[in-house]
């Protein structure tokens, strides 16, 4: 397979967030892996890196060579995608003709984030289907389908481990890394494939019905209730009763309470008995938040639950209203129902709002990613730092 220098460009970042306000976008996940995991496996000698807003860049650098591929990180990659990307001359551009988005730019310049121009290129029509992040409700509405590719890509010509026999399972879509445990679950693979992960736990009495993805150390709480399409990232703990939903990775939701619909980010945490509305009383469409808008975005959607980004957390008994959007380092507590906008941290709940400290917050933080062995270093708190100030005007509390 042809050499490729690959990076991943930020497009359309305003519309993605709060999730883009700590990452690009390529490191969202969908499916099994991130968006920057598929194009990784699939391309076999290939430097994968990115080309992001500048308060970002240290942690996620760019790589250049002699000849690039600047692949709009919003997409997935299949095996048609790779092969038109690797047959790109300098100064081609792969477009999808449907809609005219940039799909992949291949040059031997070093082009910096924000400073392209596409229409310098010789156009390559490209006219095979694939997915991609358009919106954020994309995640989790595409996740069956990203479930579906990913299960292919990683168990082709593999062999699960064995399934204990204290174990139902239903289907024949199974596959369990080294090293995992499940005892005493029904499992039914016949929705959708169920990819449990290397270090992963499913406790006794936890009933699924795929597609589920748990990726690495991922565990799944005693009784816990999972319809799929569900992808429960590295190192996350979940019960209760969670349906088509997405979380990026070292997140918990551990205790009872409904989660479905929804997309959190890493770090968060939902306090025990935790309940996220999906669907309005009246069954009208769905309106979410949108940064990039500053007001409400109709979806076409009847179900939608829960958008938290990174490093956000719930007390005890916390209701969210059907499609709230929760930014970065908020703290949510008190009875009744906050606002259905919650901005990046913000402190408190339905009756009054503060503005949490960023010094507090990194506290906290520090101690939250302590406990699995992850360093809060001084390039992660300086991209919160920046979200903080960022976000200051939207906490008009």
């Amino acid at each position: 397979m042809t050499h490729m220098n690959i990076i991943l460009f930020d497009q359309n970042r305003q519309n993605l967030l709060p999730f883009t306000h700590t990452r690009p976008i390529a490191e969202f996940r969908c499916g099994i892996l991130t968006l920057t995991e598929k194009w990784s496996k699939r391309v076999g000698e290939a430097k994968v890196s990115f080309l992001t807003e500048e308060y970002l860049s240290e942690k996620y650098p760019t790589h250049y060579e002699g000849l690039n591929h600047y692949v709009n990180g919003s997409i997935f990659a299949n095996d048609k995608l790779i092969e038109a990307s690797q047959a790109l001359k300098d100064g081609e551009v792969l477009v999808d003709i449907s809609n005219d988005k940039v799909l992949v730019f291949c040059t031997s310049e070093k082009v910096e984030f924000g400073s392209w121009n596409f229409s310098k290129g010789h156009r390559v029509p490209f006219e095979e289907p694939y997915l991609s992040i358009e919106n954020i409700w994309d995640i989790f509405a595409k996740n069956g389908e990203a479930i579906e590719e990913d299960f292919q890509l990683i168990t082709a010509g593999r062999t699960s481990q064995a399934l204990d026999e204290t174990c139902t399972h239903i289907g024949n879509r199974l596959f369990i890394e080294e090293g995992a445990k499940v005892q005493a679950a029904i499992l039914n693979s016949t929705s959708g494939p169920i990819y449990i992960g290397k270090n992963a736990e499913v406790m006794e009495g936890s009933v699924v019905r795929g597609g589920l993805a748990m990726c690495e150390g991922a565990v799944l709480k005693l009784s816990a209730k999972i319809y799929g399409p569900t992808t429960i990232g590295p190192h996350s703990k979940v019960g209760g009763e969670v349906n088509n939903s997405v979380i990026f990775g070292y997140s918990n939701k551990g205790h009872d309470g409904f989660l479905g619909n929804s997309v959190l980010g890493e770090w968060c945490n939902l306090g025990a008995d935790t309940n996220v509305s999906n669907l309005k009383n009246n069954y009208a469409e769905i309106k979410l938040w949108n940064f990039e808008k500053m007001g409400f975005k109709p979806t076409g959607l009847q179900f939608c639950g829960l958008m938290m980004g990174d490093h956000s957390k719930s007390g005890i008994n916390t209701m969210f209203n059907t499609a709230t959007v929760v930014g970065v380092s908020a703290n949510i507590y008190g009875g009744g129902f906050p606002r259905n906008f919650i901005p990046s941290f913000a402190w408190g709940g339905s009756e009054k709002w503060v503005v949490y400290r960023f010094e507090k917050a990194m506290e906290v933080a520090g101690k939250v990613m302590e406990r699995r062995s992850v360093e809060l270093d001084e390039i992660e708190k300086s991209i919160l730092k920046h979200v903080f100030e960022e976000t200051a005007k939207q906490r008009n509390f």
